[in-house]
């Protein structure tokens, strides 16, 4: 280990080394300037994957259900949701991957390293109950896809599960690596999908452009499916899981443009597998009796079948299948990296199971955890597929309110902190994800809920987001004014070669995080919110099983 790198606040030192990526490898003491674009396009294909695995692997089982039932329900008519989508994925992950490339420690311990133990013990603890849960959706999604291709529901869960323990468990990140590409490949089988059904695509094009609701639609409904949309395309476990894989690739400032490009290029690959879906769905069920009475995904399988060939149909289960493989995977990685950065273990894909005995177990413990109980008569999968969604949409805005904060701590990110412009747009994201979390609940809780209160909610929530964001900007502009601080959005660019050899100090170097009293109110009412809902859902959870 280099000196800089004793300086550092790598927690393992697996994370150090030369960059072993599914297309190319890196040496870790390459400090040349990449001239040219064959060697920049080399280096890209080095650093290329955990953008793709993250955004891919959030169109899971649970983002083919619900991307489906607003195709068959609602036809094209919500298209538009995902262009908004677009700027939500690209800031939350773009500063997660400054955050892992700055200061090599994962989300969940700079939380409790930043915040104190009541924060990092409630993102890790609420962290794996909402994994576990997501990840046995995927099995759900995957004995769905096995069902429609005529494999027995123990074999295929079965071999799944094997197969997903298998791709993690062999101490070679670049195996690893090329696994998850393959499935990220295997993501494109919806594009054929989409040809072969062919829907009008002029108004595919303008339902993606121009937003609208649909004709006849039930506001409630409508509106909780577009939040079902939200939840399911930016997904808490995405945060902790792409801060970690970065960090676990050996990924450092120098390569955060080339990182940029990669989250890029699965944004693109999320959105076209969405629009792919939510297009061919409408296509399917149009002047059909299935139109607007969205079953589950393997009702769609049989649906293409019936009215387009099997081919399609098989496609489509192929595709559901491979989505919840590359989802179970990296979900229960982004629990594994987690706890085992919060209770500092072993943590890396670099060491064999022998030597990270801790971080196996609890990769490989939540996979058969999740296939057990998919596997037993009984179960409600269809309540524990409810309170993912639910605990989702609790947990998702306290992430983003801490990845805002620490993107904004100069003593972690120093020159790579948020300039005022990203901050703006920081905060109207967290502003709207919160919003959308608090009808979500609310909707769980008392479902009889009214289109008239959720529109109350919104216009009164967006009122009074616009006035709070008013008096926080004259604030912060105040506190900067006293303190003689150059604002962000003036301050000097940053010489190139400090940009990309800063790293974050070690952990115990770092000062005590001092919060302003604006955000400790803040904090304040987070805690309040979270603990409300956590309350309301669990009730609700209890009350259904009663």
């Amino acid at each position: 280990m280099s000196k800089q790198d004793n300086r550092t606040a790598v927690l393992d030192s697996a994370h150090i080394g030369d960059i072993r990526g599914a297309l190319g490898t890196i040496r870790h003491n390459d400090t040349e300037a990449r001239h040219g674009w064959m060697a920049k396009f080399k280096t890209l294909l080095a650093i290329l994957g955990p953008g793709l695995i993250v955004m891919v692997g959030d169109n899971d089982a649970g983002a083919f259900s619900t991307y489906a039932q607003a195709g068959q329900n609602y036809g094209t008519s919500l298209l538009w949701t995902l262009a908004l989508l677009i700027p939500v994925l690209y800031v939350n992950q773009e500063m997660v991957l400054r955050l892992g490339a700055v200061t090599g420690v994962g989300h969940a311990r700079l939380i409790l390293e930043r915040f104190g133990r009541f924060w990092g013990a409630f993102s890790a603890i609420d962290l794996f109950l909402l994994n576990a849960l997501t990840i046995v959706t995927e099995f759900i999604g995957i004995s769905l896809g096995m069902d429609f291709l005529g494999v027995p529901k123990i074999v295929g869960v079965g071999l799944a599960a094997v197969f997903i323990m298998l791709s993690a468990s062999t101490g070679d990140f670049r195996r690893f690596e090329r696994f998850s590409l393959i499935l990220v490949a295997g993501s494109l089988l919806l594009v054929p999908i989409l040809v072969m059904v062919h829907p009008p695509m002029t108004q595919v094009a303008h339902d993606f452009l121009v937003p609208q609701m649909p004709a006849g639609g039930k506001l409630a409904d409508v509106m909780l499916l577009i939040i079902a949309i939200v939840g399911t395309t930016v997904a808490p476990w995405q945060l902790f899981f792409q801060q970690s894989y970065l960090i676990d690739k050996r990924i450092t400032p120098r390569f955060i443009s080339y990182e940029r490009a990669d989250l890029w290029l699965g944004i693109a690959l999320v959105v076209i597998g969405a629009v792919a879906m939510i297009a061919f769905t409408a296509m399917v069920f149009m002047g059909h009796p299935e139109f607007g009475n969205f079953q589950d995904a393997g009702a769609v399988a049989s649906g293409l079948a019936k009215y387009y060939g099997r081919l399609p149909g098989t496609l489509f289960a192929v595709a559901l299948i491979d989505a919840s493989i590359i989802g179970a995977m990296a979900v229960s990685l982004s629990t594994a990296y987690a706890l085992g950065d919060v209770l500092s273990l072993k943590h890396s894909l670099h060491r064999k199971p022998g030597d990270a005995k801790g971080f196996y177990a609890m990769y490989c413990g939540l996979i058969v955890l999740a296939a057990a109980l998919v596997l037993i008569p009984g179960v409600p999968l269809g309540l524990l597929t409810n309170a993912v969604q639910t605990l989702a949409g609790v947990l998702l805005p306290s992430a983003t309110v801490f990845l805002l904060l620490l993107c904004n701590d100069k003593d972690v990110l120093g020159p790579w902190v948020n300039g005022r412009f990203f901050n703006v747009l920081s905060a109207i994201i967290v502003a709207v994800l919160v919003l959308l979390s608090i009808i979500l609940t609310a909707a769980v809780v008392f479902p009889d809920m009214s289109g008239e209160t959720i529109s109350n909610i919104l216009i009164g929530g967006s009122v009074i987001g616009m006035i709070i964001a008013i008096v926080v900007n004259v604030l912060h502009a105040r506190e900067e004014m006293e303190k003689g601080e150059v604002p962000q959005h003036k301050a000097r660019k940053v010489d190139l070669h400090h940009l990309h050899t800063w790293r974050m100090p070690a952990l115990d170097q770092l000062p005590p995080l001092v919060l302003s009293q604006r955000n400790k109110l803040w904090m304040a009412v987070l805690r309040g919110y979270l603990l409300a809902a956590m309350g309301m859902v669990i009730y609700k959870v209890v009350a259904s099983m009663l």
